[in-house]
């Protein structure tokens, strides 16, 4: 069983190493004109393990993969992320080089979800068009996103994927159709011709409104958004 290699991260020689590491990081942005990850926990956990690999193998290997001290092991920046995985992903695998597409995209999220979450001001189309971009949202989006359409700045559809009964009991406001998972096929005939309208999806907890949403994308819906935890997570408005 081979030996733990335990580094003291609060060593000199670490710390030493670890602004070399950033330097190096530096270097390789500006060289291949590439930008940092926007979320910086991701930069300093992948500048710690180059940083480690460095002081126990002799080079920057990348940390998110064995060091099988082969030609096949990863040095940053490797081939594979510089050639393949920004060009096509707009980012490496390890997180911390990405695109300057990448990095803008990913700022501007941040920003809309500060927003919907503190409410702080209405959502402009643009911001309500990339929360509807997303595969899923959560109640406080979901409230934002119901203000806007109040306001006439998006327009979007809501469905109840729920039973008769239970949307009977009480709904969120501005539901628009309820198509109940158990007689799907026969009541998605409301909105066959809404395909190319953004739709949210919800249901109790979230999942029968997810099994719902993939198979309206295999029939052709353009954009479904699940709810995240239902109405039971909702923090808007209820109706009944």
């Amino acid at each position: 069983m081979s030996e733990v290699i335990k580094i003291d991260v609060e060593s000199v020689e670490f710390k030493s190493e670890l602004e070399k590491t950033k330097a190096f990081t530096q270097k390789v942005v500006e060289q291949f004109k590439i930008s940092y990850n926007p979320d910086s926990e991701i930069n300093q956990s992948v500048e710690f393990g180059l940083t480690r690999n460095k002081l126990i193998y002799g080079k920057r290997y990348c940390p998110c993969f064995f060091v099988t001290k082969s030609d096949d092991d990863r040095v940053c920046p490797c081939k594979p992320a510089l050639e393949v995985e920004i060009p096509n992903e707009g980012k490496c695998h390890c997180g911390i080089f990405c695109t300057k597409e990448y990095y803008n995209m990913h700022k501007k999220e941040e920003l809309v979800e500060e927003i919907a979450h503190t409410h702080s001001r209405i959502l402009s189309k643009d911001e309500c068009e990339l929360l509807l971009s997303k595969k899923s949202i959560d109640a406080d989006e979901l409230v934002s996103l119901i203000e806007a359409r109040e306001h006439k700045v998006i327009e979007f559809l809501i469905v109840d994927t729920r039973e008769w009964m239970e949307n009977k009991m009480g709904k969120i406001k501005g539901t628009d159709y309820l198509i109940p998972t158990t007689s799907f096929y026969d009541s998605i005939s409301q909105i066959m011709d809404k395909k190319e309208t953004p739709i949210v999806t919800y249901c109790h907890v979230g999942s029968r409104s997810a099994y719902c949403q993939q198979i309206m994308k295999s029939m052709g819906f353009k954009n479904v958004i699940n709810l995240n935890y239902g109405i039971v997570g909702f923090s808007g408005e209820i109706v009944k």
